[in-house]
């Protein structure tokens, strides 16, 4: 677009490069805007516009206002002119963008949970291995949720009714001791990242929460970035995705189940410490206790989760490690 105009509507390969060459030729000396869809691919494309002087921004899609009749027909020309206009009007909310070095230990501490999905789904199949072929796991197995090293060396001494299922079997045990041990890796590379001049401070004072250890506390601080950008605590929280669904039309309003929008690993770990924190913080188990006399647990423990936000915000914005309060 130019101005309020519709200029051009056109694909070219993806490379910013190509498009500021196009701009350069056809609008030189011009102010140049641009933005996109949040994807896969990341922010270098970001940063490269950038860096060739095209201010750009990147967009939640959620968040570009759509019509019933563009979502039903869905087109790359129709959404790029929709984008376009909605640029040049300032309807367009940008995203944060992570500093490159953050984004790349964020992949790192992403790696550690994509692992443990892995050795999840490894651990799995080998037991439905050892179902298929009518093996019953002895009790002092089953009943464990664990995966301990007598039951390895168990299922190692196994004697499968032939060399092919052997075979088999001692290639999903072998690719679950190989994950393990990248796992243990990455946690250790993972720990190292806390003594980087850009976490250390910020870590100190997270790991004096109850309930926040040392993975919890670097997802925190990849994710989050810069805590500055969140003005208070409902901002924070709508971001991790602690918030409830609500529906206000005229004199009613409804409030649903906890919102769809989210950041999944930051939610998910920070309902995980939540369960750790009531265990370790008598105040916290208090409110719960509270909580769970008029709710079922699943939704007690969101609601600790939201506590245990406001201590992370106020340590990290305050700058004061947590003291914790003793309940009489």
């Amino acid at each position: 677009m130019v101005g309020d105009t519709p200029f051009k509507t056109f694909s070219q390969d993806p490379r910013s490069r190509i498009l500021k060459d196009y701009l350069d030729k056809n609008f030189p000396n011009a102010n140049y805007y641009s933005a996109y869809e949040a994807s896969f691919s990341g922010f270098k494309t970001h940063r490269d516009l950038v860096n060739l002087g095209i201010k750009n921004i990147v967009v939640n899609p959620a968040d570009i206002p759509t019509t019933d009749k563009e979502r039903k027909q869905k087109e790359d020309s129709r959404d790029s002119r929709k984008i376009a206009k909605q640029l040049s009007q300032k309807d367009l909310t940008a995203i944060y963008i992570p500093d490159v070095e953050i984004e790349g230990d964020r992949s790192l501490v992403r790696y550690r949970k994509t692992l443990t999905k892995e050795i999840a789904r490894t651990k799995h199949r080998i037991r439905s291995q050892l179902y298929y072929f009518g093996i019953e796991i002895p009790t002092q197995f089953s009943e464990k949720k664990y995966w301990s090293k007598k039951f390895t060396c168990w299922i190692q001494e196994i004697e499968l009714p032939t060399e092919s299922a052997k075979l088999a079997l001692s290639g999903h045990l072998e690719m679950a001791e190989m994950l393990r041990k990248k796992q243990y890796s990455t946690i250790k590379e993972i720990r190292k990242l806390s003594d980087k001049k850009i976490y250390k401070e910020n870590y100190d004072l997270l790991i004096s929460v109850p309930g926040i250890g040392t993975l919890t506390a670097m997802i925190l601080l990849t994710e989050i970035g810069d805590i500055k950008r969140f003005k208070n605590l409902d901002k924070l929280c709508s971001y991790i995705g602690l918030v409830p669904m609500t529906n206000s039309t005229g004199e009613n309003e409804k409030t649903g189940d906890i919102t769809v929008r989210k950041n999944k690993i930051l939610r998910t770990a920070i309902i995980e410490s939540s369960w750790v924190a009531i265990r370790n913080d008598s105040a916290l188990m208090l409110a719960y206790q509270k909580l769970i006399k008029r709710m079922q647990p699943q939704d007690a423990i969101i609601r600790i989760a939201k506590k245990l936000v406001n201590r992370i915000l106020s340590v990290l914005k305050n700058k004061k490690a947590y003291v914790q309060a003793i309940v009489k």
